[in-house]
């Protein structure tokens, strides 16, 4: 009977990769794909490879993920110093870029990038830095990337007057009888609606333009030298797609410029960090070095706090709706969530003027 190992070995083999396949082994702490690291020898070396599956279930038309992802990885290549610096995929022994399992789906391998880390959790302010301008230097080198030329593989991932709709939606039709006891929560988001549309209005008049953007900014998404704790590429391009760079910078913000988890249900120690946020600032205009235009520029803050509050309502949507998208571990999960975004964002509004002086310093002559 052939085991789950002798699986992944007979899927890498399909792969043009060097030598034979040794071993093959779940690999990382991932939530979406299914990873495999898989070494091979030829006798005189031994190589590594990380196999993945494309989880279906969450990417519907998966083959559009992989076009992306083929279209972007190409155009980062020839730009690219060494080959640490990005992820390649490894070509099919017939010419492709993924396979098809006897149920359909799509496995697609990588190189493995040697002798490097990433951080579930960023461990100091130089790491956030470094992972900041990991992203940034995404930016640069795709500004002349065509984002039309992509699919947009979840529509309307970050729209939040759509996000805000269906919030509204579900606050009207309350079916759990949940909605009274988060009038609060309710307010708070209500009371910010001419927000939401601020960036698609920046869109429309010129000042904030349409990017090839990573859409899933978190810190273990870079890989650094273990070494030297410098940035070398950025992982986990399943996301890709036409975006803002803001709402780039925005997601990691929220979720890395927080003294707290995203579940934490004692909100005292929950704040929003000014100091990670002046690192970060820091180093993601460090890396775009000088490819965003001024106006964008201006609009980082807005896009930290856009997030953050679309983050929340969408936990408070799912709070409201009986728990059916986010996984729960208990009853009142989503709410706790929820319930951290929105501390955060008023500690945004709280330290605006101080948020809108660090991107103009660190912006110099480009804000």
């Amino acid at each position: 009977m052939e085991t789950r190992n002798d699986f992944f070995k007979s899927c890498a083999e399909r792969f043009e990769i060097t030598g034979r396949v040794i071993s093959a082994d779940n690999y990382g702490n991932g939530h979406i794909n299914d990873t495999v690291k898989v070494v091979t020898d030829d006798g005189e070396k031994q190589r590594r490879y990380i196999l993945q599956k494309v989880n279906g279930n969450v990417f519907k038309k998966p083959e559009q993920v992989l076009s992306n992802i083929e279209k972007v990885t190409a155009f980062l290549k020839v730009r690219a110093n060494s080959e640490r610096e990005v992820l390649s995929l490894i070509p099919t022994k017939d010419g492709k870029t993924y396979i098809k399992d006897d149920d359909g789906n799509l496995w697609r391998m990588y190189n493995f990038i040697e002798d490097s880390v990433c951080l579930d959790i960023v461990e100091d302010e130089r790491d956030f830095y470094e992972c900041a301008f990991a992203f940034g230097k995404f930016q640069r080198d795709l500004r002349h990337f065509p984002a039309d030329t992509l699919y947009e593989t979840i529509p309307n991932f970050h729209n939040t007057p759509i996000r805000f709709g269906a919030f509204l939606s579900a606050v009207s039709a309350d079916k759990c009888g949940r909605a009274e006891n988060v009038r609060k929560e309710i307010d708070f988001i209500t009371s910010r609606q001419d927000f939401y549309s601020v960036l698609i209005d920046a869109e429309a008049r010129g000042d904030l333009p349409v990017r090839v953007t990573h859409n899933d900014t978190k810190s273990n998404n870079v890989m650094l030298d273990k070494t030297t704790r410098k940035a070398l590429c950025v992982i986990d391009l399943d996301t890709i797609m036409p975006g803002y760079s803001v709402t780039d910078f925005g997601d990691a913000i929220r979720f890395g410029a927080s003294t707290a988890a995203e579940d934490e249900k004692d909100l005292d120690k929950v704040h929003f960090n000014i100091d990670l946020f002046k690192a970060y600032t820091k180093g993601y205009l460090a890396g775009c070095d000088g490819k965003l235009i001024p106006t964008e520029i201006m609009l980082l803050p807005e896009g930290a706090k856009m997030m953050t509050i679309e983050c929340g309502m969408r936990f408070l949507t799912d709070y409201l709706e009986g728990d059916t998208y986010f996984k729960t571990a208990y009853p009142e999960h989503n709410l706790v969530r929820a319930r951290t975004q929105l501390k955060l964002v008023r500690e945004m509004e709280e330290q605006w003027d101080e948020m809108k002086r660090t991107v103009k310093q660190y912006a110099g002559g480009n804000a």
